[in-house]
């Protein structure tokens, strides 16, 4: 009779850290979003890794950039093209080390657009449109050690941006990364 209860305690106790740990991920997401939402800096600051997530958006930005003025045939054409792509890199990576804030974040978080350093950043919209309920969120493990929230705007369904959230011990984990998504150019 001891005997199987133990191994029933200690059954339930794995069974429940493991709930526990597959659960985490989910419950740091949606603290993130609340946070975004809400408004609340300090709340994003503790849920975010900010240079992993910076150095993740320059990554993703560049590799935009470059498809760009590689499509772009007026790129190809001028001399000048070659030295744009040189320096465009290290123009962005300032650009993005001083823009990506908790405020940015969170617009983020409620819009599902990536920050664009090289454009004014628009006014919040106001009432419904700024709640973010035609933010359509999709979520699941990538790994492990990653878990996505895959946000997509339902006005513009071919662009998403995941919001990569790395394991930081067995139960913590941050906004480490994104990946953009966009659909075809129009």
């Amino acid at each position: 009779m001891k005997k199987s209860l133990i191994v029933g305690v200690a059954a339930g106790a794995i069974v429940l850290f493991a709930v526990a740990w597959a659960a985490a991920p989910v419950l740091a997401a949606q603290a993130l979003i609340r946070a975004a939402k809400a408004g609340d800096e300090r709340k994003i600051e503790q849920l975010v890794d900010f240079p992993s997530l910076r150095d993740s958006l320059k990554s993703e930005l560049n590799a935009e950039l470059m498809a760009r003025m590689n499509r772009d045939p007026r790129m190809a054409d001028s001399g000048l093209g070659g030295l744009g792509m040189m320096l465009a890199p290290m123009i962005l990576s300032g650009a993005v080390d001083a823009v990506v804030t908790p405020e940015v974040v969170a617009q983020m978080v409620r819009t599902a657009e990536a920050p664009d350093p090289t454009r004014r950043p628009a006014p919040e919209p106001a009432g419904d449109e700024a709640d973010g309920d035609d933010i359509h969120q999709a979520w699941g493990y990538r790994s492990l050690n990653e878990f996505a929230v895959t946000l997509t705007d339902r006005d513009q369904p071919d662009d998403h941006l995941a919001l990569i959230l790395e394991r930081r011990g067995l139960f913590d984990w941050k906004l480490a990364a994104v990946d953009l998504q966009t659909g075809p150019e129009t």
